[in-house]
């Protein structure tokens, strides 16, 4: 039985001593859902830059493991805040210009 110092135990998620007790942590299965797990117990701040980081980051990586539909309706999403983001710039712009002209 490894130590607690022992470096694979590092590696590990913590899940596999508490909510996954029992399973086989050398299977891939069982770590894909101590990642998971993680990942929704994750906290992180709310309302500070970090936080929004941290959204998008989180949308990135769900968005890159998604397949099919959800990653054409992830794509879809991204379209359409970098449109509205384009829009909102052309606007600004045209104020700016129109203003001081």
């Amino acid at each position: 039985m490894p130590g607690l110092d022992d470096p694979d135990r590092t590696a590990r998620s913590r899940q596999f001593d508490d909510a996954l007790l029992g399973l086989d942590p050398d299977d891939p299965e069982a770590q894909a859902f101590a990642a998971h797990l993680d990942r929704m117990q994750r906290h992180s701040p709310a309302f500070t830059v970090e936080g929004y980081l941290d959204g998008v980051r989180d949308f990135a990586d769900s968005a890159n493991r998604a397949e099919g539909g959800r990653r054409w309706a992830a794509v879809l999403v991204v379209l359409l805040l970098l449109a509205v983001v384009a829009y909102v710039v052309w606007d600004a712009l045209a104020f700016v210009v129109l203003t001081w002209w």
